[in-house]
C-alpha cells in the first residue's frame, strides 16, 4: 500500500520561526524529527530519543545535539553546517504545522500532544521567565518577520483569554498544528504520543517510541535509562538540555524544565471558561482527536 506523504505548501515566519530552513535541508535516512506545538514535552522526548541511541549514557548536551532547526536563531546559514557535521543518528526539533515541513518519507516523526490549558500555563511561565537576552534576540536580530514579541501580561487568565481569542498569541496558532499532525497519525514514519501517557507510564512509552525508532534497548542499561529520563534528573542537569543552557530566561536552565504538571488551570479557570476551552476544541479537531488532545487516548 502506497501513503500519500505531506508536501510544503507554505512558509511560516515570524518572531521565532523561519522555515526555510528546512527548503535547505539534506536529510538522512534515519533522521528523528520530534514535534510539538510547544512546551508539550519536547525536551522531554528529546531526552528519551538521546538515550535510547547512547545507551543510557549521562551527561549529554541535549540542546546541541538536538536543535531546534526551525528557530530563526542562529540563522540557517550557522546552523545547517553544524547539523550535517553531525556524525550520530541525528534527532532534531521542529514546532512548524506539517504543511510548513518538508517531509521524508524515510525519516521518523514523533509529535506530542498535550491539552492546550496546561500548555497555556506552562507558556506563560516560560514567557513571564524570558529575560532582556530572549527579547533581544527574538525582536531584535536580523531576518524577523512580523510584529516583535512582547512582555507578557501580569495574569495569567488575561494571558489564556489572549491565548484563545487570538489563536496561539504571542506565540504561533494552536489548532492547525495539532490538527496538522493527527491527519497524518497513520502514516508508517509518524508516531503520536502524549504527555499525559508519558507521566502515566514512561517505561511503557520508552519502549514504544524504541519500537519505533528501531533501537533495541539495552536491558543492562534499562534503570539508568529510567533515572536519566525522570523529571527529578532533569530538572538536576537542565543546564545541558535546554538551549543555551538556559541563558535566555531568569533563573536558569531550571526555570524552563519547570513543573511538569498538568491540571494547574483549574485552581484558576472557571467551570465555564474551561467548557468554552473544550467546546473549542471539539469544533477545530473533531472529538476523537479532541478526545486524544485532552487525555492522551487513541492516537
Amino acid at each position: 500500500m502506497t501513503h500519500p506523504y505531506p508536501k510544503k505548501v507554505r512558509e511560516f515566519q515570524n518572531h521565532h520561526f523561519d522555515s526555510k530552513i528546512w527548503n535547505d535541508f539534506m536529510f538522512r535516512d534515519d533522521d528523528i524529527i520530534i514535534s510539538t506545538y510547544a512546551k508539550s514535552g519536547t525536551t522531554w522526548v528529546q531526552q528519551i530519543v538521546s538515550q535510547l541511541i547512547f545507551n543510557g549514557e549521562e551527561g549529554l548536551p541535549v540542546a546541541e545535539m538536538s536543535p531546534w532547526m526551525d528557530l530563526r536563531v542562529p540563522p540557517k546559514e550557522v546552523k545547517l553546517p553544524e547539523v550535517e557535521q553531525q556524525s550520530h543518528r541525528r534527532f532534531l526539533k521542529t514546532h512548524l504545522p506539517v504543511d510548513a515541513l518538508v517531509f521524508s518519507p524515510s525519516a521518523k516523526y514523533i509529535y506530542i500532544g498535550r491539552d492546550g490549558r496546561d500548555v497555556v500555563w506552562s507558556m506563560y511561565n516560560h514567557h513571564t521567565n524570558a529575560n532582556q537576552f530572549w527579547y533581544e534576540a527574538l525582536n531584535d536580530t536580523p531576518g524577523r518577520v512580523g510584529p516583535p514579541i512582547e512582555p507578557p501580561p501580569d495574569d495569567i487568565r488575561t494571558y489564556f483569554e489572549d491565548w484563545m481569542s487570538k489563536d496561539g498569541h504571542p506565540f504561533w496558532p494552536f489548532w492547525e498544528n495539532v490538527r496538522s499532525w493527527w491527519e497524518i497519525r497513520d502514516l508508517p514514519n509518524v508516531l503520536l504520543i502524549h504527555f499525559e501517557r508519558l507521566k502515566a507510564d514512561m517505561p511503557g512509552e520508552i519502549r514504544r517510541i524504541a519500537d519505533f525508532i528501531d533501537t533495541p534497548i539495552d536491558e543492562s542499561r534499562w534503570e539508568a535509562i529510567l533515572e536519566h529520563c525522570s523529571f527529578g534528573y532533569m530538572k538536576a542537569n537542565a543546564t545541558a538540555s535546554v538551549p543555551l543552557g538556559g541563558a535566555f530566561w531568569d533563573g536558569g536552565a531550571e526555570t524552563f524544565v519547570h513543573k511538569g504538571v498538568n491540571g494547574r488551570w483549574r485552581d484558576t479557570l472557571s467551570a465555564a471558561e474551561s467548557a468554552a476551552y473544550e467546546e473549542r476544541a471539539l469544533r477545530e479537531l473533531g472529538p476523537e482527536c479532541a478526545d486524544w488532545l485532552k487525555t492522551g487516548r487513541s492516537g
